[in-house]
């Protein structure tokens, strides 16, 4: 290829539209151009550097016997009500783009596939003489993200490889599932990244159990923490750890104690000498439910504490009634949004700042507003009784101070026994660096950041379930298909490369995903001997089974020498003045190791150096 033809533009400033150094250097790089928000198009070198993504995962999951179909983009809307995520995918802040047809039937453009591929495993998986079954995909997927940001890292259309298993058993999932893991590394490896595997939270997939794959990079949006005897790694989302020693507080009568205008934590502590860790905190939130009902929820954490959203998303979802559905979202339950929203709260009563947690369930105190008026909307329907949750750290605690439910009023030296609660215990907090390790006491967790560019799954039955995937077991009775579910962003990946590697010049590709394994670089097209010795090396190069780009632009050499840098390709070769002696100079871009030799050398020695590159022995 030659980059006369390449339609390559790029640029010398950052795009003010990016924010993180791999996005500014694949717009400056002419790799890819922004469409509209969240939606790119991939130009000729991303392309290239997409395709060899793809063949490696193709070769390693062929490998394991993993089948490659297609499946349709434009899924019905009967598939996902089945399963019962149609509305928490398309409701409130859904990310599911959704349309209806000329027909009026609803659809949806993929998010994922888990309904497609479960309804077609109904149809023909009957047997358990079928199974196993692992089939992948890659393929254009779509995601409505509320706020798209940083390139290919959150888009709102991106290429995804997502893999789907079938099993008759348990057992034989896990099995898969440990393949997959294994499969999964090799690809991370070969593809020059490195990626490291953490315990993850199931999200919206579902599960038993996940893994996530990181690509770490200070740009990443993710926190990992992980234990420094490299025993332990989780995302943040899921990470346990065990909360620092509390501070005891003297064993005392409960009492009341005059707190006015001390509300906050740090007030308390303040005005009293209280340590943090003493406290019981009190936080009123509303999950909004898949069935339009919204359930308030009381949660208690220990005052030094931090509150987890994803496990309390998790927490409450467990416990809602088959009734309310999936759980659409959670947020502070404040007097603005009642207000805002028009919802039948009254919380005028209810002393924010001073809640407890025996805080009464008639406190949310419903106000019947006036009767809708023709064609508007009515109002949600609460659930009377508080839905409440404590976390290990709060219920641990003998004694401790909290809220008294009134203005200016704490309580000292409650416990649980006194205030005549059995608290729902369910880990909540977030898990921070520095913590001790649950495995390992002596151990504290680090952290790094990272950017997801895996995700394997543990789905068990969830979907055959909803979706009647079943088969006739080995004794002839039927039972629910066990599935996995494998994901891989391919076009994450490509820019979590970039992430990984680059420099102040511009992108240092990894030999085996660059889009270019060596550019020829002819500094003076003008003079003969060079443009004559260029032209020769680029054919014989092609000829050696090298993938070749020749600059044979009529620019300033440093021009070129500038594009050569920002585009990453691994290996340069300057055709400059030594070409009247058959010298060239041969630039390595990992590192910009540059020596001068004659051409036969070159031609014997280079192909060499990349093939290391392409096995990963070589950057």
């Amino acid at each position: 290829m030659r980059v006369s033809r390449l339609m390559l533009v790029t640029l010398r400033d950052d795009p003010a539209e990016a924010e993180i150094p791999s996005h500014k250097l694949l717009l400056r790089a002419g790799y890819i151009r922004r469409v509209a928000s969240g939606i790119y198009a991939y130009l000729p070198l991303l392309f290239r550097v997409l395709q060899k993504i793809s063949a490696i995962v193709r070769e390693e999951l062929n490998a394991t016997g993993a089948l490659e179909t297609l499946l349709p983009q434009l899924q019905p809307a009967d598939l996902w009500q089945r399963s019962g995520r149609w509305s928490g995918y398309t409701a409130g802040e859904g990310i599911m783009f959704h349309l209806s047809d000329r027909q009026g039937r609803e659809l949806g453009l993929g998010p994922t596939h888990e309904e497609v591929i479960t309804a077609l495993a109904a149809d023909l998986l009957r047997s358990y003489r079928q199974l196993p079954v692992n089939l992948y995909q890659i393929q254009t997927k779509f995601r409505d993200e509320i706020r798209p940001r940083f390139g290919l890292m959150r888009g709102r259309e991106f290429i995804m490889k997502d893999g789907y298993s079938f099993h008759a058993d348990e057992a034989s999932l896990k099995e898969c599932y440990a393949e997959m893991d294994r499969a999964y590394r090799r690809i991370f490896s070969r593809c020059g990244l490195k990626a490291v595997a953490v315990e993850a939270d199931s999200g919206a997939i579902g599960g038993s159990a996940s893994q996530e794959f990181m690509v770490t990079a200070e740009a990443g949006e993710d926190l990992i923490l992980s234990s420094g005897d490299g025993s332990y790694a989780a995302n943040q989302e899921r990470a346990v750890s065990l909360a620092p020693e509390a501070v005891p507080l003297a064993a005392q009568p409960c009492q009341a104690l005059a707190t006015p205008g001390q509300s906050s934590i740090e007030d308390l502590c303040s005005a009293h000498g209280f340590d943090p860790s003493q406290i019981v905190k009190v936080l009123l939130l509303l999950a909004r439910c898949a069935d339009g009902s919204l359930q308030p929820v009381l949660v208690s954490l220990r005052g030094d504490q931090r509150l987890n959203d994803v496990k309390l998303a998790n927490a409450v979802s467990a416990r809602l009634a088959p009734a309310q559905g999936g759980l659409l979202s959670i947020e502070p339950l404040t007097p603005d949004l009642v207000r805002t929203e028009r919802l039948p709260l009254d919380l005028g009563a209810v002393p924010f700042g001073y809640l407890g947690p025996d805080l009464s369930d008639a406190a949310l105190v419903a106000t019947p507003g006036p009767a809708p008026g023709l064609g508007a909307k009515p109002q949600p329907r609460l659930v009377a009784k508080l839905l409440r949750l404590t976390d290990p750290t709060a219920a641990q605690l003998d004694g401790f101070i909290c809220g008294g439910n009134r203005s200016d009023l704490h309580q000292v030296g409650a416990s649980w026994a006194v205030l005549g609660l059995k608290p729902d215990v369910v880990d909540l907090r977030a898990a921070q660096p520095g913590d001790r390790c649950l495995h390992d006491p002596k151990q504290t967790l680090s952290a790094a950041r990272g950017i997801e560019v895996g995700h394997i799954f543990q789905l068990g039955r969830k979907y055959s379930e909803a979706l009647g995937a079943r088969f006739t077991n080995e004794s002839g009775t039927e039972e629910a298909l066990w599935m996995g579910c494998y994901g891989i962003g391919v076009s994450r990946l490509a820019q979590a490369a970039v992430e990984q590697n680059h420099d102040s010049n511009g992108i240092c590709w990894p030999v085996a995903i660059a889009p270019f394994e060596v550019i020829v670089v002819i500094a003076n097209l003008q003079e003969p001997s060079q443009r004559q010795l260029g032209e020769e090396l680029y054919g014989s190069l092609l000829d050696a089974g090298l993938d070749v780009l020749l600059d044979d632009r009529d620019e300033r050499a440093g021009v070129k020498f500038k594009d050569a840098d920002l585009l990453g390709i691994p290996w340069r070769v300057v055709v400059g003045r030594g070409a009247k002696d058959g010298q060239v100079e041969l630039v390595q871009r990992q590192g910009s190791l540059k020596r001068e030799l004659a051409t036969a050398d070159l031609l014997a020695e280079l192909p060499g150096l990349i093939e290391a590159g392409r096995s990963g022995l070589l950057a």
